[in-house]
């Protein structure tokens, strides 16, 4: 597995990230926590070192279970998680006050069973707090050892230059992928002219380009609250993806493989 350098702080991370949301929060039932532990001691030893989770994920549990799991490699891997949800749910709210940061960093550190996080990112941007009171926090808990990096996520430009100015943002997670491109246009040219790193989230649309929706979803899944995953935008979107997996067929890999390698070759970060 290949190392990059997401962003001009020092944060190195493997190539391929694991993102732990859908072990067992959103996307479906989820895996028992023995088949979940199991998947994260393959994903190490396969050479990925880049886990994400947050107190949002549950609320709570997923860290549990991503601490618990990666416990003995801690050394070795980079965790990230993240603050900025009311009571720990984006249904509810957005919550980044200094004392919030703080209050939850602390108990995402017990959770996770750790005495550092590496990447800590705000989940959403708060629009009642000012992003330069965030980032001046997160910047006194790495002082503080706490925190090693500083993350943002869904931010738009205006946002990341503020907050850098206070504190260097060392990676801004967003949605990119070939079923939506949006970053493109703005967000990446800004991240490369300030040296942040791009870490992608749902790199298969959101399970769109694995191939494998063409149908409602289960009720039990939350992706059900999502326009794209309404029964006529699935019909629609799935004349995409059956053209995406004739290219895969014609180069004999997955139309999964096939989305994960152009996304690479973009090397946004």
């Amino acid at each position: 597995m290949q190392k990059i350098k997401l962003g001009n702080c020092g944060l190195e991370v493997s190539e391929l990230g694991f993102g732990c949301m859908g072990l067992n929060f959103l996307d479906g039932r989820g895996l028992e926590k023995k088949e979940a532990i199991y998947l994260l001691h393959k994903a190490v030893e396969k050479g990925i070192t880049f886990f994400d989770t947050a107190e949002a994920y549950g609320p709570y549990t997923n860290e549990e279970l991503v601490g618990e799991a990666l416990q003995p490699f801690r050394k070795d891997v980079v965790i990230a998680t993240k603050f900025g949800c009311k009571d720990a749910s984006p249904l509810i709210g957005l919550d980044s006050r200094p004392e919030t940061i703080r209050a939850v960093t602390e108990a995402s550190l017990k959770r996770l069973k750790t005495d550092y996080i590496d990447l800590l990112y705000q989940h959403r941007v708060d629009p009642n707090v000012p992003i330069e009171d965030v980032a001046g926090t997160v910047k006194d808990l790495i002082q503080e050892g706490k925190v090693k990096y500083f993350g943002l996520s869904e931010a738009g430009v205006k946002t990341i230059r503020r907050a850098h100015s206070v504190q260097p943002v060392s990676a801004l997670q967003s949605e990119y992928s070939l079923f939506w491109r949006e970053p493109e246009h703005e967000i990446i040219p800004t991240l490369e002219e300030l040296g942040i790193g791009f870490v992608p989230f749902s790199p298969l649309g959101k399970g769109f380009l694995t191939g494998n929706i063409n149908t409602k979803l289960e009720d039990v899944d939350r992706r059900n609250i999502l326009p794209r995953f309404t029964e006529e935008n699935i019909k629609a979107n799935f004349v995409l993806v059956e053209a995406l997996s004739e290219i895969a067929r014609q180069k004999n890999v997955t139309t999964g493989q096939l989305a994960l390698a152009w996304l690479l070759a973009q090397k946004p970060g």
